[in-house]
C-alpha cells in the first residue's frame, strides 16, 4: 500500500507542531502543551519509521540489482541479504500501518498496574507475585522503569494486591493488553496428590493521569492518616505514616502505606486516585463508542478471562484472539513480545475495519 499521501500530510502537520512547541508561550496553557508535545513525539516516531522503511526498500532494490551481477561471488553475497531485508520491510510496513491509524491519545502514557489475587486462595497470591516479577522483567527488557507503589503481602509469600508504576516510552500502548483475568493451571507445591489446581489473578492496566486530566477539589476529599499494618518493624508500629483518601463524589478509596514518609504516601495515594478517576472518565466516554469499538483488544475489561497459563503443558493461550504459544518459560521470564505483537495485529485489523466500515 502506498502511504506517500498520508506521510505528506503528516509532514505538514509536523512542521506546524515544530513551530508550536518552539513558542515561548507554549506552557502558558499546560493542558494544550501536553497535548501538542505528545502529538509532536508521536508524529516524529511515525516519520522516522517511514524513513527507515524507505531506506530498507532502497537497500532491497540495490541488492536485487546486485544479485544479477556478472560476478558470481558478489551476486551471491547480495542475494543472501535479500530474505532478511524482505522480512524487515514486512515488519516495518506492519508497524507503519499501525502508526498511521487514528491514535489512542493514551498510548504514549505511563501506566499503573494493579495485580490482585482472585479465586484460588494461596495459589492465586503466589501467581500474583509471579506476574509482578514477569512485568518487572519485561520492564527491564524494554528499558522502562518500574516503581513499586503499594502492596499487600499474603502469608505464604505471595501478594493479595500489588500496584506498580511503569514509566517509559509508549508504556500504555504495549501493556494495555494485559488488563483482564489471568488463569493459571498447575500443580501447587503444597498439593500432595499431584492434582492440577486452577486459580485466577486480575490485572488492571491504567493510563497514568496528570493533574491537567482530572480536577480534584480539596473539599471532595477526606484524608486520614493511620499506622501502617503488616511487616515493617518498629517504624510501622509507632509512626502514623499510612494515608487513606476517600473521594466523596465517586466513593473511590485509596490507601497507601508502603512508603516510610507520610508525605510520600500521600503523594502516591493522590497519584493513584487521580489515575482511578481518569479511568472512570475514560470508561464513561467509551459508552458513546460503538459496540464494536468497545470490543477491541485492550478495552481494559478487568472481568474478562483473557489468558490461561497451563504449566504442565508449557502452554499459554490468549482467548481474545485464539493464539497459543508453547514458549511459557520465556513469557514468564518477561518476554511478552510474541503475545503483544499478535494482539497488536488483531487490534490493527479491528481498527482498520472500523475506520473503513
Amino acid at each position: 500500500m502506498d502511504y506517500s499521501a498520508l506521510i505528506s500530510k503528516r509532514r505538514d502537520r509536523f512542521r506546524e507542531l515544530e513551530e508550536a512547541v518552539g513558542d515561548p508561550e507554549l506552557f502558558a496553557d499546560p493542558k494544550r502543551a501536553t497535548t501538542l508535545l505528545r502529538e509532536h513525539r508521536r508524529l516524529k516516531q511515525t516519520l522516522d519509521l517511514w524513513d527507515t522503511h524507505e531506506d530498507a526498500r532502497r537497500q532491497l532494490a540495490d541488492n536485487q540489482e546486485l544479485a544479477r551481477s556478472d560476478d558470481p561471488e558478489f551476486a551471491a553475497m547480495a542475494a543472501a541479504e535479500i530474505p532478511a531485508l524482505e522480512a524487515t520491510i514486512h515488519q516495518l510496513a506492519e508497524d507503519l500501518q499501525y502508526a498511521l491509524l487514528p491514535a489512542d491519545p493514551n498510548e504514549d502514557r505511563n501506566a499503573l498496574l494493579e495485580i490482585r489475587a482472585g479465586a484460588g486462595g494461596d495459589e492465586a497470591s503466589l501467581f500474583a507475585a509471579e506476574l509482578m516479577r514477569l512485568y518487572q522483567r519485561h520492564t527491564e527488557i524494554r528499558g522502562w522503569k518500574c516503581e513499586h507503589l503499594e502492596s499487600s503481602p499474603s502469608e505464604v509469600g505471595g501478594f493479595k494486591e500489588v500496584i506498580l508504576k511503569i514509566t517509559g516510552d509508549e508504556v500504555f500502548r504495549h501493556l494495555k493488553y494485559e488488563s483482564g483475568v489471568h488463569r493459571v493451571q498447575r500443580v501447587p507445591a503444597t498439593e500432595a496428590q499431584g492434582r492440577i489446581h486452577t486459580s485466577t489473578v486480575t490485572v488492571a492496566v491504567l493510563p497514568v493521569a496528570e493533574e491537567v486530566d482530572v480536577e480534584i477539589r480539596p473539599e471532595d476529599l477526606r484524608i486520614e492518616v493511620c499506622r501502617a499494618g503488616g511487616a515493617g518493624g518498629q517504624h510501622v508500629n509507632r509512626t502514623e505514616s499510612a494515608v487513606q483518601i476517600f473521594h466523596l463524589p465517586t466513593g473511590t478509596y485509596v490507601r497507601c502505606e508502603d512508603g516510610r514518609s507520610q508525605h510520600k504516601n500521600r503523594e502516591t495515594a493522590m497519584q493513584i486516585l487521580r489515575t482511578k478517576l481518569y479511568e472512570q472518565k475514560l470508561r464513561s466516554q467509551q459508552e458513546a463508542y460503538s459496540s464494536h469499538r468497545r470490543s477491541l483488544i485492550g478495552s481494559g475489561d478487568r472481568s474478562e478471562k483473557i489468558r490461561t497459563y497451563n504449566f504442565p503443558q508449557s502452554r499459554i493461550t490468549d482467548h481474545r484472539i485464539g493464539f497459543t504459544s508453547h514458549n511459557l518459560a520465556a513469557i514468564m521470564a518477561g518476554d511478552l513480545a510474541e503475545l503483544t505483537r499478535e494482539l497488536q495485529k488483531a487490534e490493527m485489523a479491528d481498527r482498520m475495519t472500523e475506520a473503513t466500515g
